[in-house]
């Protein structure tokens, strides 16, 4: 992109962002009314009038119901699909909302409905107007909230939820420029006062924005700090993934017990530290039915198997060294090896 990040987006730029996009089967736009979906809309829009032949675009605005000027900035939404010639659909969560949680609740109603609705319209593709402002936010949320490696890694340009393709093709463009986009093409958009609301995290953190850009600290920076550890991450997994091989290979002549993972011990502690953390969380998350697991928890319970083993212990009278519940799955370490498998579902109280 424009190192002016208050240029409009030009025609040979918008077909850059776009250029992976080319081959989809469908692509479903997430349209709020707010200037950044606004601008995906109109983007994507004259970068489809420029193929011979490309995906069919579907324009879908979640309505949440937390709002009375929802329903209006839909209909302008629609107002603005319908004279870029792109049909338009309204979808509205429903029932109760929570008294806490909000943001995150509303989160993961509009990434449900969205991918719903993308399986509907027959989309593979969600594309979202994520932009490099949203990317140095998440990571600052992330990271005042103690998150690891992966979750400093913030958002990723392609994700995958419920077999639709998440898609974030503005992720490396700053929101002045798509702002200046609208400006130029002299279209409207709606501002949610939410974004504002010192009552959330989010807006929060973004109004320490221009003291942290004071020092250095810009979204531009942020966000090549992300990618830089999303790169890490990523050697990281490619690491683990190893050792699981690994640890199962050693395993060969050893007939694997059905609906349980296990690892040698002594050899499981010879691995890095961030690496037997990985391969608990995947065994925890691949066994258990309360999860995900909490990234703080496993870290816990990998000091107490960690400290079992450095002592030599690997059971006693026959039973378990270490035995505990987490995110729905039993870990034990009980002669020489570490199994995980379901735990036994809890009793109701009452029953």
């Amino acid at each position: 992109m424009s190192d002016d990040d208050n240029s409009p987006i030009s025609a040979r730029e918008a077909k850059r962002l776009f250029a992976g996009l080319k081959g989809a089967r469908g692509l479903l736009l997430a349209v709020s009314g707010g200037p950044d979906s606004v601008a995906l809309m109109w983007l994507a829009a004259r970068w489809h009038r420029s193929l011979a032949r490309g995906p069919r675009l579907t324009v879908v605005t979640i309505d949440h119901g937390l709002r009375a000027e929802a329903a209006r900035e839909a209909r302008e939404v629609k107002h603005l699909a319908t004279g870029l010639g792109l049909p338009h659909r309204t979808v509205r969560w429903r029932g109760a909302k929570p008294k806490t949680g909000l943001p995150a609740a509303a989160r993961e109603a509009r990434y449900r409905l969205l991918t719903q609705a993308a399986r509907k319209a027959g989309a593979s593709h969600v594309l979202t107007a994520h932009t490099r402002d949203d990317q140095a936010e998440t990571l600052l949320m992330r990271l005042v909230r103690g998150s690891g490696l992966a979750g400093l890694s913030a958002m990723a340009r392609l994700t995958e939820r419920d077999g639709v393709v998440l898609a974030r093709p503005l992720l490396d463009v700053p929101k002045s420029q798509l702002i200046a986009t609208l400006k130029r093409a002299k279209i409207g958009f709606a501002d949610d006062p939410t974004n504002h609301d010192a009552a959330f995290t989010r807006p929060r953190l973004r109004a320490l924005l221009p003291q942290l850009a004071a020092e250095g600290g810009d979204a531009r920076s942020l966000a090549r700090l992300a990618a830089r550890l999303a790169r890490a991450n990523a050697a990281v997994e490619v690491l683990t993934d190893g050792a699981e091989r690994f640890l199962r290979l050693r395993d060969r002549g050893d007939a694997p017990q059905a609906g349980v993972r296990s690892f040698e011990a002594p050899v499981f502690a010879a691995l890095p530290e961030e690496v037997r953390l990985r391969l608990l969380l995947r065994a925890i998350n691949a066994f258990g039915h309360e999860g995900p697991a909490e990234l703080g928890k496993v870290e816990s319970l990998l000091a107490v198997l960690d400290q079992a083993m450095a002592a030599g212990s690997t059971a006693a009278n026959g039973r378990p060294v270490v035995k505990q519940t987490l995110a729905g799955a039993l870990i034990s370490l009980a002669g020489g090896r570490i199994h995980i498998a379901p735990a036994p579902a809890r009793r109701r109280k009452g029953s």
